[in-house]
Formats: structure tokens, C-alpha cells, sequence
């Protein structure tokens, strides 16, 4: 046996699709076996337990620096961009050649929107070596938060002329197809993402999205059905359920998948306007939604945003709290005043509201 064979590792680690079949294996006792343990927790989407196993691995190899790429990328996984970023900043400051995770800090950058910061990475990776498909995903990482989505497809494309294993680049391609409505395409390359990799969540996803452009909601279900069991902890996963047993007018179903999504810390905060608006519009239980729109109230104030679900939220509890019964005359009264504040639609009727509570 050759235990320090990193490359027999990896391949195994492509085959371990569940974490009972990691440890069923027979593997050597050996230092190394730490490594692909860890290896296949990022990749089955385990991260707080590959991030343990780093941190014990660290005190082994101090200064690796596969370690802290694999810990970006396990923050990265879990939506933990600013950790993420940290350690490629640092990274970076140690080995400004490096290529290798760089095009995971690259969709960092491109989802905190950081345009700046990534045309300097990707002119850094150019001068570095053009002819690596790494560079090829960060160059159109760039075009596409450019919003040139034609480039960004021709650099994905090119990534895989170089390496047509490439799965980072059959996702992104699907991602800029999506974009530019060639549902057909999208198909394809998320398609032949997961023929890599069948536990890329976000190819499953990304078929999710395509079919439901395509208002196949039942294919839809499924395929967020699949990314779901493969990130059961990600709010956007159950958000994007929720919304297509909505299209099937499956409500009681709707509901379930938008408190699994508010259960899991849903950051975009979708989850409870929509129950609130099912629990008011399809069940009748305005009791339930009342508590649904106040929550939801309470967290877009406190990030300071005013948008329609903030108006929504505002208008319901004006009706529900308006009823003397519920003795909260003078709360219907101040979300009547501020909707005549801060938004212009519906004057006449908020008025009319306010003359009968008062």
C-alpha cells in the first residue's frame, strides 16, 4: 500500500456520496487519513466537522496552505463569506502566484459584489498563467458581475478546452445561460456538472431555476428536491420548494418548506412574508400571520430596509390591529402613518383606514 498516494485519495473521496460509506471503509492508519476524512466532509457539505478536523490538522502542518484553502472553502460553503475571504486575503498575501482555490475567492468576490477587487484578481491570475482554467473561471466571474454575460460564457468555455473535468465551469456556464434565457443551454451544462460531481448542489439548484423559467414546476420540485438533501441546512433550498408548491397550489406543503427555511436562518428574509401571506391569503388564519409579518418587520428594521415586503407587512397589521377587540388602536395607527410616509401607493385607502380607527 502507498498511504502518502494523495491522488487513489481523492478519487476515493469522488465515490463517497454519504458519510456511512466513509466510515465503513477499511482505510490505513495513517496520518493522511485525516486529510481525506476532512477532504470528504467539505465535499458532502459537513463543514463545521471538516473545519474540527483542519483545526486538529493544523497543529500537525502549521503553515499548510491547502489547509486554509480547504477552510476558506468550508466557510465559503456555509455562507460564511467574510471568514472566506479573510483567509484567501491572507493566503494571497503569502503566495500572490498562487492559482489553485483562487476561483472559489473569485465567487466570493462576485457575490459581495466586490468589482473592484476582482478585476484586480483577475488581471493578477492573467499575468500569472492566462492558459489555466482557474483563470479562465475568475476572468468570467468578472464579465458576468459586468453584467457581459456573452463574455463570461466564452471564458467559461475556454476553461473547458483546458480541463473539461472543469465542474466550477459547467456550473458558472449554467449560471450566465440562466441569465441570458438559453434555458436549453443551462440544461446542458448543469447536466454535465453533475455527471462530474452528482453532489454539486448548485447544479441541481441551477436546474431548479430553469425549469421553473420554463414553468415545469413538477421538474422544478424535483430537482430542488435533490439540492435540498444535499444542503439541508440552506434556507434557499427550502425557499425555492416553498415557492413551487405555491405555483401548484400545494399550500399546507408551501408552508412547511418556508418554516424549514426560516428554522435554518433564512438571511434573505423570504421566508416569513411568505407565510405571513399564505397564512392570511389561502388559510385564514390571520391570528398566525399577524405573528408571521411582525417577525418579519422587526428583522427588516432592524437592517434598515424598506421594500414591498416591508409595505406588505404594514398594510396587514394596519387592517389586523385596527379591530378595537384586539386593543392595539394606537400600533394600526402609527403603521398607517408610516406608510403615508414612506410610500406613495395606496393614499386614499390608508386614509380611509385611519379615519376609522380614529
Amino acid at each position: 500500500a502507498f498511504p502518502l498516494n494523495w491522488g487513489a485519495w481523492q478519487d476515493l473521496a469522488m465515490l463517497c456520496h454519504t458519510r456511512p460509506i466513509v466510515q465503513a471503509l477499511p482505510l490505513p492508519d495513517h496520518w493522511v487519513k485525516g486529510f481525506f476524512q476532512a477532504l470528504v466532509d467539505v465535499e458532502l457539505q459537513c463543514c463545521p466537522q471538516a473545519l474540527a478536523k483542519y483545526e486538529e490538522l493544523e497543529k500537525l502542518i502549521p503553515d499548510s496552505q491547502y489547509i486554509v484553502v480547504q477552510k476558506a472553502q468550508a466557510h465559503y460553503n456555509m455562507r460564511e463569506f467574510n471568514e472566506a475571504q479573510a483567509a484567501f486575503e491572507k493566503l494571497l498575501t503569502v503566495d500572490p502566484y498562487r492559482l489553485d482555490g483562487v476561483d472559489t475567492y473569485s465567487n466570493i468576490l462576485y457575490v459581495k459584489e466586490q468589482k473592484t477587487q476582482l478585476s484586480f484578481v483577475a488581471h493578477r491570475a492573467m499575468a500569472n498563467d492566462k492558459y489555466r482554467p482557474e483563470t479562465c473561471c475568475i476572468v468570467g466571474n468578472f464579465y458576468s458581475l459586468k453584467g457581459q454575460h456573452e463574455k463570461a460564457v466564452l471564458y467559461f468555455k475556454r476553461a473547458l478546452q483546458l480541463n473539461r473535468g472543469y465542474l466550477s465551469a459547467w456550473t458558472l456556464m449554467g449560471h450566465e445561460y440562466v441569465e441570458m434565457r438559453n434555458t436549453s443551454a443551462a440544461i446542458e451544462a448543469y447536466r454535465r456538472a453533475l455527471d462530474i460531481d452528482p453532489r454539486d448542489y448548485r447544479a441541481w439548484y441551477g436546474l431548479g431555476q430553469t425549469y421553473e423559467i420554463l414553468q415545469m414546476h413538477l421538474y422544478s420540485l424535483h430537482y430542488y428536491r435533490k439540492a435540498a438533501a444535499l444542503r439541508p441546512y440552506d434556507a434557499r433550498m427550502w425557499c425555492a420548494m416553498g415557492q413551487c408548491y405555491e405555483s401548484l397550489e400545494k399550500f399546507p406543503d408551501a408552508i412547511k418548506c418556508y418554516q424549514r427555511a426560516q428554522a435554518n436562518n433564512d438571511r434573505e428574509g423570504i421566508a416569513l412574508g411568505k407565510l405571513g401571506k399564505l397564512y392570511s391569503e389561502t388559510m385564514g388564519d390571520k391570528t398566525q400571520a399577524a405573528t408571521c409579518f411582525e417577525k418579519n418587520l422587526r428583522m427588516l428594521d432592524a437592517e434598515q430596509v424598506e421594500s414591498q415586503q416591508t409595505l406588505d407587512a404594514l398594510v396587514f397589521l394596519a387592517h389586523y390591529y385596527k379591530d378595537p377587540i384586539r386593543g392595539r388602536l394606537a400600533d394600526a395607527e402609527a403603521y398607517c402613518q408610516r406608510i403615508l410616509e414612506n410610500y406613495g401607493s395606496d393614499k386614499e385607502e390608508i386614509m380611509s383606514l385611519l379615519r376609522e380607527i380614529r
